[in-house]
This record gives C-alpha cells, sequence and structure tokens, in this order.
C-alpha cells in the first residue's frame, strides 16, 4: 500500500513502493533486473539512467509520449495533476458518458485513456508521485527531460521565476507573426540583421521579456510565454488512441479462404523439401547457410519463386524439421522429426509449422541483401538472427486484429505502428517481410487477419513475451480445422490422362496422387495428370502395376480408363527389364557346386544371399561378416579386393576419428524464464539489503549466483566507503548503483559531496565536488577549493559520501 507522507525523491518514491508495485516495476522494464542491482537505492539509479529511460521510451506510444510531455512542461508551475494533464493536451473537453471499457461511442473517453497512461508510466518509474495521498503531484524520471530533449513538446526551456505574460499593445509590425512561427515549436529562432524590420520585431520582444537570446545569433521562446500563447496546451491535437486507416474491406468467409489455400500450399511446400533434401542433400556454405545455387535448385522442385522458397526453408528448418547433419563437408537434410511430420494430417502439420514460426527470430526478407562486409545473406545463414522479431511480429499482427475485415497494406500499417512506437519506427522492409510471411502462412487472407491469424496472434504473443519459449497451446490446430473444406476421397479419371479431386484431397489420396501424378492446377479442385515420369515415380516406391490400377479403381466412382490403364503397364514393363541393386559383399567360386545350397542354407538367412551366376552369390552384410558365417560353415574362403588379390584380415569395428572437431560445438547455456515469482524473489533480496543486511547478489530471476550482478563493489572497495563514512560523518558507498543515486540526488538539489576517485598516478585522491551535468559515462563538477571545473569518467570513482551542509561545517 502506498505511504501517506509525500516522498521528497525520487529514489524515496521507489524505496517505498510496495512490493508488488516494485514486481510490476521489473516486469514494465525488465532491462532494470538485468545485471541485478544490489539495493533499491541502486534500482532507482537505474531506473533513472539515461540508457533505460531511453528502452522504455522507444516502447512508448504516442499517448504515453504526451503524458510525458505535458508533466515535464507543467512540472515548473506547480503541483501536476491528471486534470492539468488534460487541459495541457487538449483532452479535457466531452468526458460524460463513458463507457466500461473507456471508450465513447467507439472514440477512447479521454479521461480513461490519459489516467491509463498516467497509471502506466507511474508504473514503469517514468513519472513519480511527490505529492501525499489525497493530493497528487506528477513528476517526471530524473533524466526524462534529457532523454525527451531540451525542448519538450516543442516548448523553450523554462525561466527560474517566470512573469504573468501579456503582450503589450504597441509591438511592431511582425512581432505577432514572429510569437506565432515559434509558438508551437521549434522555439530556437535565428536573430535577422540589424537594421531590417524583422530585427526592430525581435528587439521588441526581447525588451517585452518574451524572447530570450540564448547567443549573439539565437533567440528562444520562454515556456511559459509558449505556453500561452498556445492557450496552456502542450501539443495541437490529442492522440489517444491509435489510428484506424480505411483499408479495404474483406469478408470473414473469403479471408478464411484464402487462409485455408496458403496453409494447405505451405504445408505442401514443406513436404516438398523433405522430399528434395532426402534425395539430394542440400550442401552447407562454409560460412553456414544456403548457397545461390541450391537454392535455385530448391525452388525449381517446389515449382516456386526464390524469395518464397527463402521463407520455407526458413520455416522448415524453425519447426525441427531440416537441419545441418553436422558430417563434414556438412548438408541439410531432414531430420527424425520429419518422420513424424508424415503422419500427421493437414491441421496438425501446420500448427506445428506455426507454433515454432510464432517466436522466430529470424528475418527471411533480408535473404538476397549484402551484410556490412559485402557479402550476399544467404537462408539459414547465421546472420539473419535479430531479438526483436517476435515483437514487431506481434504489434504487426495487433494493428490487424484491431480492423476485423479490413486488409491493411504496408503503408496502412506503418500508419499504426509510428504511433505504437513513435521513438522506435521499425523499417518499413521488415513490415512488409512480416506481412508477406503472415500471408504465406494463411495467418492472413486477402490481406486480412484470419480465424487460424487470430489464433496465431496468441501464440505469437505468448511466444514474444520476456522469458517465454515456444507457446504451449493446442488452438492453432483447432482454428485451422474449423475452417478447412471437408476432405475428398476420390478423384474422377479422365480419357485423356488427368483425374479431378472435386475438393481437398483426404491424406491417403493426396499421398496416392504425389506419389503416380503431377499437379496441373490447383484451388476449388484439383487436376492432376498421368505421365511415364509419375508412373515410373510410384514404382519406384516398390508399387507394382497392379497394385496401383487397383488402388486408382477402388477411389475412382468410373473404371480405370484404357489409356490410363496401358500407361501403367508398359511403363511398368519397361520399369522392369533392367534392375539395379545393392551388395555389400560377394562370394565366387571356381566351381558351382561349391555354392549349393548356400541361399536355400536357413543357416545363412541373415546373410542375405542372392544368386547373381551360377559361381557368384551377393550378400547384404560386410565381407568380413560374410567370411566369418563361411568359415563357420566349414567353407575355405579368402578376402580378396577389387583387382582379386587376397587381402589380410579385415577390420571389423570401425576406428572413431576423435581429431576431427565437432561443427555442433558446445550447447548454448539456457536461461531460466524471469516470471514474477523470480522478481518477487529479487524484491525481497533488494527490500532486505534497503534495510541494511548483507545480501548475495541474485539474478533477474532470484536464482543466485548464476545471474550476479557485475555491478557489485570488490571487498577491497568497501574499506575505501568505510574511509570516507569516517571521515565525512556520513555514510557513503562504493556501490556503483548507490553513488550514481547519490550523484543523481546531489546534481538535483544542488548539494555536494565527497568523491573519492584514481587520480592521474593510479592512486586515490578525495575532492569535495559540486556537480553539474551527469551524462555520457562522465560527470562535470565544480571543485570549489581549487575554483575550477573538471570532468571524470565514471568507471574511475571509487566512492561517493554526501557532504556536510554549510551549517554542518567546522568554523575555520
Amino acid at each position: 500500500m502506498a505511504s501517506t507522507s509525500a516522498p521528497g525523491t525520487f529514489t524515496d518514491a521507489i524505496r517505498t513502493r510496495s512490493d508488488a508495485a516494485l514486481v510490476a516495476l521489473l516486469r514494465a522494464r525488465p532491462d532494470l533486473a538485468t545485471p541485478s542491482p544490489s539495493t533499491l537505492r541502486s534500482l532507482a539509479a537505474r531506473a533513472s539512467s539515461r540508457t533505460s529511460l531511453e528502452r522504455a521510451l522507444a516502447h512508448a506510444d504516442a499517448r504515453t509520449l504526451q503524458v510525458l510531455e505535458a508533466v515535464l512542461a507543467l512540472s515548473d508551475d506547480g503541483p501536476v495533476t491528471v486534470g492539468r494533464v488534460l487541459a495541457a493536451i487538449g483532452a479535457d473537453g466531452g468526458t460524460d458518458g463513458g463507457s466500461d471499457d473507456g471508450t465513447q461511442g467507439g472514440a477512447p473517453d479521454p479521461r480513461a485513456a490519459v489516467g491509463q497512461a498516467v497509471d502506466d508510466a507511474l508504473e514503469a518509474a517514468l513519472l513519480w508521485d511527490a505529492g501525499a495521498a489525497g493530493a497528487p503531484d506528477l513528476r517526471p524520471s530524473p533524466g526524462l527531460d534529457e532523454v525527451l530533449g531540451p525542448y519538450p513538446a516543442g516548448l523553450g526551456p523554462a525561466r527560474p521565476e517566470p512573469d504573468r505574460v501579456a503582450l503589450p499593445h504597441d509591438l511592431p509590425p511582425g512581432a505577432r507573426e514572429v510569437l506565432e512561427a515559434l509558438a508551437w515549436g521549434p522555439p530556437v529562432g535565428v536573430v535577422p540583421p540589424p537594421g531590417s524590420a524583422p530585427r526592430d520585431a525581435v528587439d521588441a520582444l526581447v525588451d517585452a521579456g518574451l524572447l530570450v537570446r540564448s547567443d549573439a545569433r539565437h533567440v528562444v521562446l520562454p515556456r511559459d510565454v509558449g505556453l500561452a500563447l498556445r492557450g496552456g496546451r502542450t501539443h495541437r491535437t490529442p492522440e489517444l488512441a491509435p489510428p484506424l486507416p480505411e483499408g479495404r474491406a474483406v469478408p470473414a468467409a473469403g479471408a478464411d479462404a484464402e487462409a485455408v489455400n496458403a496453409a494447405l500450399e505451405l504445408v505442401r511446400w514443406v513436404d516438398l523439401l523433405v522430399a528434395a533434401w532426402e534425395d539430394a542433400p542440400a550442401p552447407v556454405l562454409r560460412a553456414g547457410g544456403l548457397g545461390v545455387r541450391e537454392l535455385r535448385r530448391t525452388a525449381q522442385a517446389l515449382a516456386t519463386d526464390e524469395t518464397t522458397v527463402a521463407l520455407v526453408v526458413e520455416i522448415a528448418a524453425g519447426a525441427g524439421l531440416v537441419a545441418d547433419d553436422g558430417d563434414a563437408p556438412a548438408s541439410y537434410v531432414p531430420t527424425t522429426r520429419a518422420d513424424a511430420w508424415t503422419e500427421l494430417d493437414d491441421a496438425e502439420r501446420w500448427a506445428m509449422l506455426a507454433e515454432a514460426w510464432a517466436g522466430s527470430r529470424r528475418t527471411p526478407w533480408q535473404v538476397g541483401s549484402r551484410d556490412e562486409k559485402g557479402a550476399v545473406r544467404a537462408p539459414l545463414s547465421p546472420d539473419l538472427h535479430r531479438p526483436w522479431v517476435p515483437r514487431l511480429r506481434g504489434q504487426v499482427l495487433s494493428a490487424l486484429a484491431a480492423q476485423p475485415g479490413t486488409a491493411l497494406s504496408v503503408d496502412d500499417v506503418m500508419t499504426v505502428l509510428r504511433w505504437r512506437s513513435p521513438r522506435a519506427v521499425p523499417p518499413e522492409p521488415a513490415v512488409a517481410g512480416l506481412l508477406r510471411e503472415a500471408a504465406l502462412l494463411g495467418a492472413t487472407g486477402a490481406g486480412a487477419l484470419s480465424g487460424p491469424g487470430r489464433a496465431y496472434l496468441d501464440a505469437v504473443t505468448e511466444a514474444a513475451a520476456p522469458g517465454a519459449g515456444r507457446p504451449t497451446g493446442t488452438g492453432l490446430e483447432e482454428a485451422l480445422r474449423s475452417v478447412l473444406p471437408p476432405e475428398v476421397d476420390e478423384i474422377l479419371l479422365q480419357g485423356d490422362l488427368t483425374g479431378i479431386v472435386p475438393g481437398r484431397p483426404s491424406l491417403a489420396l493426396a499421398r496416392l496422387l504425389e506419389r503416380t501424378a503431377d499437379a496441373e492446377s490447383r484451388g476449388a479442385a484439383l487436376t492432376v495428370r498421368f505421365t511415364p515420369g509419375s508412373i515410373t515415380r510410384s514404382l519406384d516406391h516398390g508399387t507394382t502395376a497392379d497394385e496401383l490400377l487397383a488402388e486408382l479403381a477402388r477411389r475412382s466412382p468410373v473404371p480405370v480408363p484404357q489409356p490410363l490403364e496401358y500407361l501403367v503397364r508398359d511403363t511398368a514393363r519397361r520399369h522392369e527389364a533392367l534392375r539395379i541393386g545393392a551388395a555389400s559383399s560377394y562370394v565366387r567360386a571356381a566351381d558351382p557346386t561349391v555354392l549349393a545350397g548356400l541361399v536355400e542354407d536357413p543357416r545363412l538367412s541373415s546373410l542375405g544371399l542372392v544368386r547373381l551366376a551360377p559361381t557368384v552369390l551377393a550378400a547384404s552384410v560386410p565381407p568380413a561378416e560374410l567370411h566369418d558365417a563361411l568359415r563357420e560353415r566349414g567353407l575355405l574362403s579368402a578376402l580378396e579386393g577389387p583387382d582379386g588379390r587376397v587381402l589380410g584380415r579385415l577390420r571389423t569395428v570401425p576406428r572413431v576419428d576423435r581429431s576431427r572437431p565437432s561443427r555442433r560445438g558446445a550447447a548454448s547455456p539456457t536461461t531460466s524464464p524471469v516470471t514474477d515469482e523470480g522478481r518477487a524473489a529479487l524484491v525481497a533480496r533488494l527490500r532486505a539489503a534497503d534495510g541494511g543486511t548483507p545480501v548475495e547478489p541474485v539474478g533477474a530471476d532470484g536464482s543466485g549466483q548464476d545471474g550476479a550482478s557485475t555491478a557489485v563493489g570488490q571487498p577491497e572497495a568497501t574499506h575505501a566507503a568505510a574511509r570516507v563514512a569516517a571521515r565525512t560523518g556520513r555514510r557513503g558507498t562504493d556501490d556503483p548503483g548507490e553513488a550514481l543515486a547519490l550523484l543523481h540526488d546531489a546534481l538535483r538539489d544542488g548539494r555536494r559531496v565527497w568523491v573519492e576517485m584514481v587520480g592521474r598516478t593510479g592512486g586515490l585522491e578525495r575532492r569535495e565536488l559540486k556537480p553539474l551535468r551527469l551524462d555520457g559515462g562522465r560527470l562535470r563538477a565544480l571543485d570549489a577549493d581549487r575554483e575550477a571545473e573538471l570532468t571524470i569518467a565514471v568507471h574511475r570513482i571509487a566512492s561517493v559520501a554526501p557532504a556536510p551542509d554549510a551549517e554542518e561545517r567546522p568554523a575555520m
């Protein structure tokens, strides 16, 4: 529960938060827990650091940024409340009659929207409440003014003691135009040349206190004057809700139908990829990835373009269906998971692909582009990994989900994303690539989010959560199954060697047609053609002519046409005319009687003996094993080489080459997911440390030394802190986080601190300094004793301690 007394500083506001509020802070800003801070004071220092604030604002939407800018602009003129923020951003009108969900007739309720933005900013420590209970006073986080820039909302700097702004009636011509030009920013103008009418207008405004000279060539409009000219507003138009581009209307049934076709086509392409790489594995480039020649060959096997093949290959690899075999030279081959894949139906196979790709960090749209070294990026290349992809994928799909039944273009989605993260607008090629990826997966149909796409969005959101792995839900399979058309288990055979499947073929029929026919057209119906090559493909799988004709007759409502029967039997006759087999070894004898009875001997059935000629037998076992078996049978045999020369005893157990390093390398360490339980454990330790109990640094998940912070000072540095405390009578710190917090507090309050730092000679120097600026890892401070300013690198500071106030200093 929040304290009833007003916190004096931002650090006090962090320290007086409840445990639940601290857990919410770590959830909203995960970077604050890695590496783990040692105390709540160091947590506050990290939360107000430029790096952490930049990360937090990169994910802030336009509404939140407007609220932060308004609070920053109003913070120098009395307590800031939600009401003042509403008025400042121009959202204080029409707040009656809001619905429970914070909307009014489709538009957001301004008070609810701004209140939610303020609550989110307070939770993320971008704002803090300096007021007591019942009297809120919103303040920006320390350092927020530097991150947002010198002119928040286009307003100039604040004056120490602003006067009541009143425009004189005797302003020269052009003065009002100058004020209007600077009113909405930027508030800095160039001084016109002397003797001109604009210069006279500027000089009059400076004399009237409406402009301030920043240097000899520039003038700036003070913040209070700018607010007065804007009527107290900080922004022209409130941006309380994301934009809703017009787009193109798409019926839900049409979107689902297009999505089903795309999903089934993706499954078919992956099937063809697995079959193609099983027959002819694709070599791996030396730097990793798939070469241009192999990409082209795979595109021919899948009968599609290379851009689509690059995405299909990445999806199949992400699902674990193909992988580097680790040999030398290495090749991409199907995995054992591909064997289970062939036994699944269409919905299950699509769900496997979608679940694996939901959290993928791969960027296949970059295939074909060049990296910093000028090399072409290849599919499956390690260079295509980007950690921000899952979050952006969720944002793109969320933009489509916000307008169901509407197809959005790349420009439309970019418009929405510019509102969602104005300070970190994603690159347009990435958004275009993710939209293409969604269309190929079947998450969208005709440009609109489909029924399966909504389930896919849930999986993407789950996978993009911090610390999450692959999504574990099963909603994807059911989502696609609910919109799939019914299966058809028959084919209409035609006399022109074609066949028509009037619908979606069943799994058994689809496998039969893949082996025996070539697809000519796909759509609501599937048209296939039987050719000598397709029949040969079926015979190569071990099917006989009679078995194939019987299977086709069973699935056709009409008898098998005579031309098709002739084609099958003629191809089978030619197929059987020449046979090729494999044998691991052979045995030959000068006398045919020596080999008599060996093939029929049941004791030798494990050898797989086949008679090739009266004096030659082939075997399916290695030569050494055949040699030993015949010796046990009582036959005296000798081993010979390809040239007929007798060899010595062959080694039956192969040696393992240990000199060759493994291509797989060491397994990457796994990190435990960041959970609320881990955050609560970290908060408990921070709370204990804040009370003076020494604690062991913990990781972001509360796991102990495995995630220990590198920000904790070394043991020998503790003595330096003790020496400072003994000399100053106040407690100092050598902890980097707490030292930064003390410097921030001193900078804000204008106080002095004792700083012990490493000097030029490598020894410790102790000075009493007044901090002037802390930014970019450097402290600029005033040394009053030496009447000079100095700049110190933060990493050279050993400890910091508060200096006594003037009234506490001993008399000289």
